[in-house]
């Protein structure tokens, strides 16, 4: 069962080209066999926070909390690593100030 914190390798279907493509990313939460997620990419250049080897990443990445989509658990090839309870609460609050201030 996924837990929010958890890095996972899921199926992603890109709006722009319908296609689809392996890509790691971090879940959110689920509901419902439904699966929050943030992206992952190896661009290090791109803003987001950083997620290093030394964390669990293959290679030095940046999750993109302003790249949240859906999958369904039948999406998901499996699970690379957990955040630690520390990067999980710095990611969950930034996430939280990022939404707060959109009202």
């Amino acid at each position: 069962m996924p837990n929010a914190g958890d890095v996972i390798l899921t199926n992603v279907q890109f709006t722009d080209t319908f296609e689809i493509k392996k890509r790691p990313a971090l879940i959110l939460f689920e509901e419902l066999d439904n699966i929050v997620v943030a992206g992952i990419t190896s661009n290090t250049e791109m803003k987001g926070m950083p997620l290093t080897k030394k964390e669990g990443a293959i290679k030095d990445s940046v999750i993109k909390l302003n790249y949240i989509f859906t999958v369904s658990k039948a999406m998901i090839e499996k699970t690379l690593f957990s955040l630690s309870r520390e990067k999980k609460k710095e990611v969950f609050d930034e996430l939280v100030k990022r939404l707060k201030g959109l009202a």
